[in-house]
């Protein structure tokens, strides 16, 4: 009888660390925004990282005297690689677009990651949710208006991200089932710069200390993100956590509009309306009917 109860109060945590997730990675893309392409993509992304290493050093000396579960290391491995390709295309199209172009393209990400986690890691998509998803989508597409606007290279880019960092979030969701959520972020920030590190020496540019210092805050916010991010991840199962990522799209066309004086678009406004509501369901009848999207135990999610 208590299962229920205990249940949706994982759900609220997870939902809660996903929210924090956001406003972190909205402070991210605003600060990036203000580079506005002074630093190759893979410099800034490789300083970020940089970084991050600094932040989460002690982690990763325990990790590494301590040693990983069997097989432990490839996921390591696979995860790095996909967030190499994911944060250069990132940083690309953040010095090309404007920062609600973005997160609206960004949505395709919880949409790889939902997905993603029904096809291989055996999470349940009960109708209702399918449904709540594609209104959602919708919503994005209401945004971008394919088709009735110039494609930008910065546009294909941030596809591209949104891609690899879905699938970067799946192999993370997987590793939070054997390591801390700790270990995961900084075990990410270090194979990200080993395999940033060729490619931000081949375009590197002296960067002044202004810039070194927003990228060293932007290596802040994305740790936090990716921390508050995993600990979403292991409170409750990605169909809860994901669509509440949709709330970024809100956030980030303020920032564009207060930060950067970027024009309020009315179509970003009904496209957020439609997320807004889609989330609200989700959450609501995840909260109503637990049963509905279960996280399997390891045995169960092997592909």
């Amino acid at each position: 009888m208590m299962q229920a109860p205990l249940e949706t109060r994982r759900d609220l945590v997870g939902i809660g660390w996903m929210v924090a997730t956001g406003l972190c990675f909205v402070a991210v893309n605003a600060i990036v925004r203000s580079l506005d392409g002074a630093v190759p993509a893979p410099q800034a992304a490789f300083i970020r990282f940089l970084f991050g290493l600094v932040f989460l050093f002690p982690v990763i000396w325990a990790s590494l005297r301590g040693g990983f579960p069997r097989g432990t290391w490839g996921l390591f491995g696979l995860r790095g690689a996909l967030h190499v390709v994911a944060v250069i295309a990132w940083f690309y199209a953040m010095s090309r677009i404007t920062v609600a172009e973005v997160t609206a393209i960004g949505f395709l990400n919880p949409i790889i990651v939902t997905i993603g986690a029904a096809l291989f890691m055996g999470e349940r998509l009960a109708l209702r949710r399918i449904a709540a998803i594609a209104v959602a989508m919708l919503g994005a597409m209401i945004v971008l208006r394919p088709g009735l606007r110039v494609i930008d290279p910065g546009h294909l880019s941030q596809v591209l991200a949104s891609v690899a960092f879905g699938a970067s979030y799946l192999v993370a969701k997987r590793l939070s089932e054997r390591v801390p959520a700790s270990v995961v972020v900084a075990m990410m920030s270090l194979t990200v710069a080993v395999g940033l590190a060729p490619l931000a020496w081949a375009v590197w540019v002296p960067p002044t200390l202004a810039q070194v210092l927003w990228l060293g805050l932007v290596a802040v916010f994305a740790t936090a993100g990716h921390y508050t991010m995993t600990r979403a991840f292991a409170a409750a199962p990605l169909t809860v956590t994901q669509p509440v990522t949709f709330l970024q799209l809100i956030w980030a066309a303020l920032v564009g509009v207060l930060v950067f004086a970027e024009p309020l678009d009315p179509w970003v406004i009904l496209g957020g309306a439609l997320m807004i509501g889609a989330i609200c369901y989700i959450t609501w009848r995840e909260a109503r009917l637990r049963g509905a999207a279960q996280t399997p135990p390891p045995e169960a999610a092997k592909v």
